[in-house]
């Protein structure tokens, strides 16, 4: 398996819940009136997500992820001597 960074260039808009989840009573579901909590609006720069936040009074906070830190290895260093934890399946 590999774990890459496809389709993560994107900005996203996520919006904060209005209200609390609650349990509903009759199958113990949880529960909320929030339809805002579904939408997620995904833009290509920073710049597009800030201007629809301010377009539609919307407060915001922007968070920029910080660099993905990649070790590379090769598949042979999964078997090497030198390797300190163990080798389990």
């Amino acid at each position: 398996m590999q774990a890459g960074q496809g389709n993560s260039k994107s900005w996203q808009l996520d919006f904060e819940p209005e209200a609390a989840k609650q349990v509903e009573p009759l199958m113990g579901w949880t529960a909320s009136f929030d339809t805002r909590q579904q939408v997620r609006l995904r833009f290509d720069t920073k710049e597009e997500a800030i201007a629809y936040c301010e377009r539609h009074g919307v407060p915001y906070q922007v968070s920029e992820d910080k660099p993905f830190a990649r070790r590379i290895m090769s598949y042979a260093d999964n078997f090497a001597f030198r390797r300190r934890d163990s080798w389990t399946h």
